[in-house]
């Protein structure tokens, strides 16, 4: 017998009203999609085990046979392997994400809008990932541009559990820039 796995990962969705109250899946036309689904056994599985983190990195270690629960250290591993980064066992890897942030004047005020730098292309998140290298990177930290908006930042003979970052790393940041 002969599998098939499609992962619909990020495929849920609402109702949209314009849509006449139907997701925008449910709108689609997906020939291939529906018939897979005729001809094959539709199902649900829980890919993401009682007590970690339910994002698509786990539930696809799962899927590929990996126990989350042992192997899984993060996304950032993930993503520097999906990039093509070539780590040493002393490395730490940070995702770094180009974000979008409100307008306030005072960072301290600001919020974050959305996750996804206001959907930023490949290319224009390359120059400010190839910046940040410029200004921040040296021999202990390496920032790698990847698609759109996820990156990666590798931490040479970095501490594996760093703690909190968000507070250091915004005071620190700021005076190097």
């Amino acid at each position: 017998m002969k599998y098939f796995v499609m992962l619909c990962d990020g495929m849920a969705d609402e109702p949209v009203e314009a849509l006449g109250n139907k997701t925008p899946m449910e709108k689609a036309v997906k020939p291939c999609m529906d018939n897979l689904a005729a001809k094959g056994e539709v199902g649900m599985v829980k890919t993401v085990a009682e007590g970690l983190k339910p994002g698509s990195d786990v539930a696809n270690l799962s899927v590929l046979g990996y126990e989350p629960a042992i192997y899984y250290s993060g996304r950032s591993p993930l993503e520097a392997a999906s990039i093509g980064i070539d780590l040493k066992d002393t490395d730490v890897t940070l995702r770094c994400n180009l974000v979008t942030l409100s307008d306030e004047e005072n960072y301290e005020d600001k919020t974050m809008v959305d996750y996804c730098g206001g959907d930023i292309s490949t290319q224009e998140a390359k120059i400010l990932i190839d910046y940040i290298q410029e200004k921040l990177g040296d021999d202990t930290f390496k920032f790698y541009s990847g698609v759109s908006y996820r990156h990666c930042l590798v931490w040479s003979n970095g501490n594996p559990h760093p703690g909190e970052l968000t507070q250091i790393g915004r005071a620190s940041c700021r005076e190097r820039v």
